[in-house]
């Protein structure tokens, strides 16, 4: 009799120590996949690096000075304080070969100065790449509008209403390509009123 009980609490406390060590076991499995689901964002984050230059694969060279001239023209040679003033900036192709070249107005700049100081540039805001194919005697043409403020001391692009006006005077308007430096066109004498 004293055997059977033996057995029977031997049986018990192998039963018991079993269930602790599967709830031990099944606390831990839960512990590791609760911990997983927290961190799933760090363990399977992309890293995001920075993007490579794209690679040019049509064979066609990109242009230069050589192959293309800069036109500016003003709508007006006077413009009232607080009022637009309407350029058109061309890029016309003069080499022999086609060429690739960005005309968005991102790298169309037109500059204003005044003196030796920039007052305005048309790039403070970026602008999606506008690539052009261009062969000989090609012109393109684009408006660019000046709303007598200025932007050249902003450092990121912000609503133009907050932008100060500027005070009259004589200013000086210059078209040149990001992509092109040694391109530049005539400068436009005009004055603010």
């Amino acid at each position: 009799m004293y055997r059977r009980r033996r057995i029977v609490v031997a049986l018990a406390l192998a039963l018991a120590i079993a269930v602790v060590v599967f709830c031990c076991y099944s606390l831990t499995r839960g512990a590791s996949a609760i911990g997983t689901l927290i961190n799933h964002d760090d363990i399977y984050a992309i890293s995001r690096e920075e993007v490579p230059e794209a690679k040019q694969s049509s064979g066609t060279k990109d242009c230069t000075a050589q192959n293309v001239s800069l036109q500016l023209t003003a709508q007006s040679q006077t413009v009232a304080v607080g009022g637009a003033l309407e350029f058109s900036a061309s890029i016309v192709h003069e080499g022999s070969g086609s060429c690739l070249i960005d005309g968005s107005d991102s790298s169309r700049v037109l500059t204003i100065t005044s003196g030796e100081e920039t007052i305005w540039r048309s790039d403070v805001c970026a602008a999606d790449p506008r690539m052009l194919l261009m062969a000989k005697g090609d012109k393109d043409i684009q408006t660019i509008t000046w709303n007598t403020n200025a932007n050249a001391t902003l450092t990121e692009c912000t609503d133009e209403a907050d932008w100060s006006t500027v005070n009259p005077g004589t200013y000086v308007a210059r078209l040149s390509l990001k992509d092109v430096p040694d391109a530049t066109s005539d400068q436009v004498v005009f004055t603010v009123q």
